[in-house]
């Protein structure tokens, strides 16, 4: 009998000699959680929290713990690519080559590019953690054609925020949880931002706060709601402006708030006709004059928070009227009633809820004993809060109204006095900024010449029509972003670049590069479609009409098979990474924080950091910025970019904000520290600051809070920022769009028009403009899609792990609705939009509101791409609703695309769908190209609980030529 050995419970392990353990940032999402790899040897065995991290506190999810099965997953490609000549492109017909070949032919085009009309490149990028790099990389090149994803994700909620409160929400900014009575959660899906938010509403629920979630579909956090408010997708806007409406009528604004921290008491001069209407009135020294009750005109900071925000008044001639009477004016017209007819949401459940902010608000104020001064010079003994908080996301964003729904959000929080008071939003640092903040791309051809760096920035927030990028009515960027079609795309437009390119419109390129998007699947519309643009002919010649195609990507997605190059990227358990105050950072609202990511594992056999590889096309090239007047290369790796990089020469700010100075012990600003990431690797991998508590609330008004700000360079100087609850750079356009501006201003009328009705300066609501394209009643269903609490882009679906959880997704529609229509719970059904059809099966669900189809995105796979078996579920049972998202819009000439009107953002939850049942028993279209051996092939194989006929070979990991 087998001897048993009694093991005494506090008795210690015996500790693994190979074990040891490495601190990064996780990237399964865009939490940027902290993240402990454990590693037994050189293989990944366990990753954990950080309990320290200021992001998650300790907590990991299911996706982070899952980073293990990305590393080592069958999908990854190892080494650089290029199309065989023979093969046409889209096949996936790819051969390996060295890098060298793939460099010096990437090098020839671009440098021939970059010679002739640097415009000819077009560089979009995807959820990367380097967009502060990567836009700076193209304005070295001099192309004004670079963005990322944000059109085709969340513009409005990050332009809607910037021209309202000079932050956001999200990576911008934060519902305070902490202090919040109570918690109003708009089209948020579960995984946005998942820990950080699962932690706060833990908290809210514990402490007795009350949390309403509106959304059309109740998942994810609306499980945790004490109530849900199904809403009809894309009419929050119509409710937003009812809610102000009854906070209004019952004498429930925090008016002052409204008179000391906004524009709304300004005076704006009401001449219809002339090119003076809408603008402020200004004195001498262009400062905004506001109202005594005693009539008397003073400037704003002159008034201390005392203007009136009702009136009418008469100076010179000039017809004066405070902002807020133009917000009074158009919401008293949005009645609970007529919200109703729009929303769907009784208009008693809409005075209930406005009454219940408003008196939370009123009657429950947050007194905290933190005595501070604001820009009047005024000194207060308490900081008071309003604590109700809000959260949004891309429900609000993604419809072609989204823009002016935020700024309908903004204002709302304004008129409770809720931006930057305890218990309701707080900016993340390094926000607030400026409203808009003043940064925007030079607007002239001259701007963007061969050989030369473009002038300015290629993002930015423009403030009158002058800033537009076009000649005459034509675009200058391929994406037509900053153009009189979405003249405030302050994130580009990813979604409109294949279509514009092979059309040739406004001009032809040369090559289209792409960095971690996968635009031939989940990361664009009308997928069939674009595929064939992807493999377009110039009839005449038979050369492509986009003659070249450069993929950077871990994976091998679908994208892949149309690329002529494929450069193999890292993941994010490879390689160093910033995650920066210049670009989206991990600050809290106590303070700035940043943090690295540092290899926990080698690169995969020969694939490199494409932030390398970009490095080294730049020094090829000769970039300016990458090279010194010798052409002697700044930087040989992204590494050295991170710690060596400045904003401007000397100015002491770059990617990363701690352990600045020769000896790390600066902050903030100071000189460049080549041994920077060794003390963020000691720190854990992460740095922050927690501002002094004088210094947290208020702070675009807090003038201590200001002067430091300014000191450490995130504001130019130390000055009121002024909350626009009238948004006179919106009044410019307008008046553009009616010929009064003095400068620039378009000639088409349709143009023209677009301007005066989408460009109001206080928020207005209008129909998605799917509605004008759509016959609504053979349509008479939205169609929506989120990712899933497991899934993050396309990244999930292919982590063997993730898999099991989540492999297949039906479609939900409320079950009286679907009896209506004759449908069964599991039956096959097709659902049809105004460009095409598209099988799935179709569940009954309560939790959705009965105009509404849902699904989830991401978890359907093409045939053929992430080394997935061909019978694997994400093949045979998910399916992907981008296949019927129309593009363009149906006006006459087919002008537009499905973009919201002011910032170019993707309507990508506005299309309208019908669904009845289907003969066919199975998925449909089945779009797939020729399957590809991603990896090396190796005498020592293991399997990894994942089905593919090419599994990993274990030896060959880890022994990169890089």
């Amino acid at each position: 009998m087998a001897q048993v050995r009694l093991i005494d419970i506090q008795e210690q392990p015996e500790e693994n000699p190979n074990l040891r353990k490495i601190h990064t940032t996780c990237y399964m999402c865009a939490c940027r959680c902290g993240i402990e790899v454990t590693l037994e040897g050189d293989r990944i065995r366990f990753i954990s929290g950080i309990p320290e991290h200021p992001v998650n506190k300790g907590v990991w999810c299911a996706k982070g713990g899952a980073g293990i099965m990305t590393e080592y997953s069958p999908a990854r490609l190892s080494q650089p690519l290029m199309r065989d000549p023979s093969a046409p492109r889209g096949e996936g017909k790819l051969v390996p080559v060295d890098w060298e070949t793939a460099l010096s032919t990437v090098t020839g085009w671009l440098k021939n590019i970059r010679e002739t009309d640097p415009r000819k490149l077009a560089y979009f990028t995807g959820r990367d953690q380097m967009q502060a790099f990567n836009g700076y990389w193209a304005r070295q090149f001099g192309t004004p054609n670079w963005a990322a994803h944000g059109g085709f994700c969340s513009v409005n909620m990050a332009a809607g925020g910037m021209y309202s409160v000079g932050g956001s929400l999200w990576e911008f900014g934060w519902p305070d949880l902490e202090k919040a009575r109570l918690f109003v959660m708009f089209g948020v899906a579960e995984d946005h931002p998942s820990n950080p938010l699962k932690l706060a509403i833990s908290g809210l629920k514990d402490r007795g706060g009350r949390f309403i979630v509106v959304n059309p579909v109740r998942s994810g956090y609306g499980a945790l709601a004490d109530e849900w408010v199904p809403i009809r997708p894309g009419t929050d806007g119509a409710f937003i402006l009812a809610l102000m409406h009854v906070l209004i009528r019952e004498g429930l604004v925090d008016e002052e708030y409204v008179r000391a921290w906004t524009n709304g008491p300004a005076l704006v001069i009401d001449a219809p006709g002339t090119p003076e209407n809408g603008l402020f009135y200004r004195n001498e020294a262009g400062e905004m004059m506001v109202a005594l009750e005693s009539g008397d005109l003073v400037s704003f900071l002159h008034a201390q928070g005392q203007g009136v925000l009702e009136g009418r008044f008469t100076v010179d001639g000039k017809t004066l009227r405070p902002a807020f009477t133009y917000l009074q004016e158009e919401v008293m017209k949005a009645t609970p009633a007529w919200a109703e007819s729009i929303t769907g949401i009784p208009k008693r459940t809409i005075v209930r809820l406005a009454l219940e902010m408003g008196k939370v608000s009123r009657e429950h104020p947050v007194v905290l004993p933190i005595p501070w001064t604001d820009f009047y010079g005024r000194q207060h003994s308490h900081t008071i809060g309003r604590p109700v908080a809000f959260h949004a996301m891309r429900g609000l964003a993604a419809h072609t109204n989204g823009f002016q729904t935020i700024r309908g959000l903004f204002d709302l929080m304004m008129l409770l006095g809720a931006v930057d008071t305890p218990g309701g939003f707080l900016y993340k640092s390094p926000y607030p900024k400026q409203v808009p903040p003043p940064v925007k791309p030079a607007p002239n051809p001259e701007d963007y010449r061969p050989n030369q760096p473009a002038k300015a920035p290629l993002l930015g927030y423009p403030t009158t029509p002058d800033d537009m990028l076009v000649v005459g009515d034509e675009a200058m960027r391929i994406d037509e972003a900053y153009s009189w079609k979405y003249p405030l795309a302050a994130h580009g437009g990813i979604q409109n670049v294949i279509r514009n390119a092979a059309e040739g419109h406004p001009y032809p390129i040369d090559t289209l590069m792409i960095y971690m998007a996968n635009i031939a699947w989940n990361s664009t519309w009308n997928t069939l479609e674009t595929r064939e643009m992807l493999t377009a002919r110039d009839e005449k010649t038979g050369e492509y009409k986009i003659p070249h195609v450069i993929v950077f990507d871990t994976f091998d997605s679908e994208t892949v098979a149309y690329a002529d190059v494929v450069f193999p990227d890292t993941t994010y358990l490879e390689r160093y990474d910033a995650t920066s105050l210049q670009d989206r950072p991990i600050s809290e609202p106590d303070g700035p924080a940043d943090s690295i990511r540092q290899p926990a594992a080698m690169p995969w056999l020969e694939s490199r950091p494409t932030a390398d590889t970009l490095i080294e096309l730049a020094n090829r090239l000769k970039l300016p910025g990458f090279v010194d007047e010798q052409g002697r290369p700044k930087y040989h790796t992204y590494q050295d970019f991170i710690q060596l990089w400045e904003t401007e020469p000397g100015s002491g700010v770059g990617l990363l904000a701690g352990y600045r100075g020769v000896n790390g012990d600066k902050m903030l600003v100071g000189e460049p520290n080549p041994r920077q990431l060794e003390f963020y690797k000691e720190n854990k991998a992460f740095w922050r600051y927690r501002l002094p508590d004088d210094q947290r609330y208020y702070r675009m008004a807090n003038q201590k809070y200001l002067n430091w700000a300014a000191s450490v360079k995130w504001i130019g100087k130390p000055e009121p920022i002024v909350l626009h609850l009238y948004s006179e750079p919106l009044q410019t356009f307008r008046l553009a769009g009616q010929g009064l501006w003095p400068g620039k201003k378009p000639s088409d009328p349709v143009l023209k028009e677009r301007l005066v009705r989408y460009f109001s300066p206080v928020p207005i609501w209008y129909p998605p403009l799917e509605d004008q394209s759509s016959d609504t009643e053979k349509f008479p269903l939205r169609i929506l899609t989120q990712r899933p609490m497991t899934h993050y882009h396309s990244w999930g679906s292919h982590n063997a792990w993730l898999r099991q959880l989540l492999n297949e997704n039906p479609v939900y529609m409320n079950p009286v609705k679907a009896r209506e229509l004759g449908l069964e719970d599991g039956q096959w059904v097709w659902i049809e939009s105004r460009i095409g059809k598209m099988t799935a099966r179709l569940r009954y669900s309560d939790a959705v509101e009965p105009d509404t189809v849902w699904t989830w995105n991401a978890v359907a796979k093409g045939a053929g791409s992430w080394a997935l078996h061909p019978d694997s579920p994400e093949v045979t049972r998910a399916v992907l609703i981008n296949h019927i998202i129309p593009d363009k819009a149906a006006d006459e000439r087919g002008r537009f695309f499905n973009n919201d009107p002011v910032t170019g953002q993707a309507g990508w939850y506005d299309t309208r769908v019908a669904i009845y049942p289907s003969e066919l028993q199975k998925v449909w279209p089945e779009p797939h190209v020729t399957a590809r051996d991603p990896v090396a092939r190796s005498v020592a194989l293991e399997r990894y609980a994942y089905t593919t006929s090419q599994p990993i070979p274990v030896e060959a990991h880890g022994k990169g030529n890089h």
